[in-house]
């Protein structure tokens, strides 16, 4: 008779951080970077809008755009992330809409995560759960998911706004940020 072992590939990690990590606090006088990717245009305009919002209150907003991700050009691109994300004091990455594009939103999240940084990857509802699995898989169950509505990147630009309008304030919310009301000089 032969005997093996069978795994239970629904097991939760030893070593999971279920912990949503360290909130982000006053955006003012925050770094706050946004991971893009080539392909998202929708992704582009959103992190644009919450970028131009961050700045009127008072952050300083930094992008860094996600491109070749094996070989040598993967090694340089790991490299150029970390020494990014150790500018900040918070990130926020998307955009997990495809398959493998949740798979590197998430990679790029625990990388952040990682650092100790506030952190949240940002969905797009059709991939929200996946999102989750992955970052469980890689040992982060807690890791902050926000989920937009899909489909997203089919809608035009002015229906994309009013999205990032939307969704502006719960992501402050979820990312544990507060964001103190800005008075116009008189």
């Amino acid at each position: 008779m032969v005997r093996g072992m069978v795994l239970d590939p629904s097991a939760a990690r030893d070593d999971d951080i279920a912990s949503t990590g360290p909130g982000l606090g006053e955006v003012s006088g925050k770094r706050i970077g946004f991971r893009v990717d080539r392909i998202w245009r929708s992704w582009d305009w959103i992190s644009a809008d919450w970028a131009d919002r961050l700045r009127a209150a008072g952050a300083d907003v930094t992008f860094w755009r996600s491109t070749d991700r094996s070989g040598a050009e993967g090694e340089r691109a790991a490299k150029e992330l970390g020494e990014w994300l150790a500018t900040l004091d918070g990130a926020i990455v998307g955009l997990a809409n495809c398959g493998s594009c949740t798979g590197w939103t998430i990679r790029d999240s625990l990388v952040a995560a990682a650092t100790g940084i506030p952190t949240i990857a940002i969905a797009t509802k059709n991939f929200e759960a996946f999102a989750h699995e992955i970052a469980a898989r890689g040992g982060r169950s807690g890791l902050r998911v926000h989920a937009l509505p899909y489909p997203l990147n089919e809608r035009e630009q002015d229906e994309v706004l009013a999205v990032a309008d939307e969704h502006y304030r719960p992501m402050l919310d979820a990312i544990g940020a507060t964001q103190a009301l800005q008075v116009a000089a008189q």
